[in-house]
């Protein structure tokens, strides 16, 4: 992957001064010797110079670390710390977080099979640090061909912590991206043990709004990061269980009466359920398994809705609805699919 061209833009002095802050990069990683080493490169290829790396093995089987410590020799800014023992995805995000420095002033997550710009660093501590009240700056992010993280106006580059997380509740705004898309002040991560809440699979999305209760937001307008769409992935993951709506009611339970009056917190909480039950209906007609269903009634018994048979009746009716089909057909289909996915063995409470 090879540079680009710096852009002509007038860099803080901070920048070039040796009292640069420290930024300390970690990168977790399971198995992911396919593209480490473009990872790794996208680290060290950084413009801006006052870093340090950590790579978190969680025990992989392939050659990932030996990729790691084949790299760490050659650069005294990279550690390598390898887990006693496997554990899930999030959990070691967390574990990896909590390898920071106590004298770094951000902190940058950058996943092995992801990676960012040359540019990616110099530009979101330059943001950060002209605006001291921000504590964490995201960017447009590269994800498969797709530019994602596009919403914010230009003129738009720090903006209120609750102004901005009301915007994300009521408008849909998705301006974070993952943890591979911003950068966060380290503080704000040390403050807590464990920075990512393991029983959200959106758990970074849940992390921003934690952040944007404390501080205010910062937006570079450049493409910094680049994300891949993985079979396997928690991305891709979450996408085939259709994980957002628990997820964020689930924020919404937890930050909202932060961010919304209690009127327009009842309302979000009611579209985004009404939401949910229609793609939980449409996956009916799909002969989801029981893995799936599992899923989806404990979140909903976790957050205090349980699981409405009800309300999954009129998502499915809602469904054909819109597939225009007369009311008798509709009524064929919907027994159709009630038969095959045997609904009242979905909705019985374990």
């Amino acid at each position: 992957m090879g540079h680009r061209k710096k852009a002509r833009t007038t860099i803080p002095t901070v920048m070039k001064s040796n009292s640069a802050p420290l930024v300390s990069i970690v990168t977790p990683i399971y198995n992911g010797e396919e593209f480490l080493e473009e990872c790794i490169e996208s680290v060290l290829g950084q413009t801006y110079p006052h870093w340090e790396y950590t790579i978190v093995d969680n025990c992989s089987t392939d050659r990932s670390l030996e990729i790691a410590e084949r790299y760490a020799t050659r650069d005294p800014r990279m550690r390598i710390v390898r887990n006693d023992k496997c554990i899930p995805a999030i959990p070691n995000h967390n574990l990896a977080l909590r390898q920071i420095s106590a004298d770094s002033k951000y902190c940058k997550v950058v996943f092995g099979d992801d990676w960012i710009y040359p540019e990616c660093v110099e530009k979101m501590v330059a943001l950060a640090e002209a605006n001291p009240s921000v504590g964490m700056v995201s960017a447009y992010c590269l994800e498969g061909d797709q530019v994602i993280c596009t919403g914010l106006p230009y003129s738009r580059r720090v903006v209120k912590g609750r102004e901005l997380g009301r915007e994300a509740l009521l408008n849909r705004l998705h301006v974070f991206g993952s943890a591979n898309t911003v950068l966060y002040r380290s503080d704000l991560v040390r403050e807590r043990e464990a920075f990512f809440n393991v029983a959200n699979i959106h758990a970074d999305t849940e992390a921003c709004f934690a952040i944007l209760k404390a501080s205010d937001f910062g937006f570079v307008h450049q493409v910094l990061s680049f994300t891949r769409l993985r079979e396997g992935s928690l991305n891709t993951v979450s996408i085939d269980i259709h994980s957002y709506y628990s997820s964020m009611l689930r924020i919404a339970e937890t930050y909202g009466d932060f961010f919304l009056q209690a009127d327009e917190l009842k309302a979000y909480k009611e579209q985004l359920l009404a939401e949910y039950y229609r793609v939980l209906g449409k996956s009916v007609f799909y002969r989801r398994g029981e893995k799936f269903w599992s899923y989806h009634k404990r979140q909903l018994r976790e957050l205090g809705y349980g699981f409405n048979r009800l309300r999954l009746t009129k998502g499915m009716l809602a469904n054909l609805g819109a597939s225009g089909l007369s009311p008798v057909r509709s009524i064929q289909k919907l027994w159709s699919g009630i038969q095959r996915a045997k609904l009242t063995q979905i909705g019985q409470s374990h």
